[in-house]
């Protein structure tokens, strides 16, 4: 299943207000510990699977890639992507990954953020990865964390009648597969995974795990939008290198 949700418009439009704020999760947490693990980029072939509006592939190409690919499902994202960036060595196509056609070993880095939690089959992506990455090839992506995902649809945090949080609850943790959220508009479907099956399916097709992240945020983040210390009693994001 495929859900394009970037192409509708409430959302697009509301994501987007939600991105351009200086201080959002993606750029006070996320993006900072997905940027610590990038591998030298000079002279690379890349691929950033779901590019959104092509910031990051912009980037790669600025670091000396000698070329990047961006791919993203949604077509409001594309067009974006090839508004704000043009680099002769830099190419947007709207499909999914899935869909995609790639020759085996072409891809030294291939790139993901906050994209996988969408995709149903997270076995077939992660083996045509592996394939399509070179030998001495890096995947780095982020994702939903599986403690973010499990409970999707219900109310994680338990608060006291005075409205204060008390804990995090997780539930149907083993139980994976679909979950849909009320995110900007209802019924948007994200897919919910383990840690082990995460971390086994990248080991059983070839990859070695080099690092893995559960972002907290720093101080001087946590004072400039104080709702991220929430991330000190359950992580968002999980990010991974391999």
């Amino acid at each position: 299943m495929k859900q394009n949700i970037y192409d509708n418009d409430t959302f697009f439009l509301k994501y987007q207000e939600i991105r351009s704020r200086k201080n959002n999760y993606n750029n006070l947490l996320e993006q900072p510990n997905f940027f610590s693990l990038l591998p030298p980029l000079k002279d690379k072939v890349v691929l950033d699977i779901g590019c959104g509006a092509g910031n990051f592939a912009a980037y790669c190409i600025e670091q000396g890639a000698r070329q990047v690919t961006g791919i993203d499902i949604s077509s409001n994202m594309i067009s974006l992507a090839k508004k704000r960036h043009d680099y002769k060595n830099l190419r947007f196509e709207q499909i999914a990954f899935e869909d995609m056609k790639v020759q085996s070993e072409t891809v030294d880095f291939i790139s993901s953020s906050l994209a996988f939690h969408y995709m149903a089959d997270f076995q077939l992506l992660i083996k045509k990865i592996s394939a399509t990455l070179s030998e001495e090839g890096i995947l780095l992506f982020s994702t939903e964390h599986p403690i973010e995902t499990a409970n999707k649809g219900k109310e994680n945090w338990i608060k006291d009648d005075e409205g204060n949080l008390l804990h995090f609850a997780i539930d149907n943790y083993q139980t994976e597969g679909i979950r849909k959220q009320n995110w900007i508009v209802d019924d948007v479907i994200t897919y919910h995974r383990t840690m082990s099956t995460i971390l086994n399916t990248l080991i059983e097709n070839g990859l070695q795990i080099e690092k893995v992240i559960e972002p907290v945020p720093t101080n001087k983040a946590g004072n400039i939008y104080p709702n991220l210390n929430k991330e000190f009693r359950r992580p968002s994001f999980l990010i991974i290198r391999a």
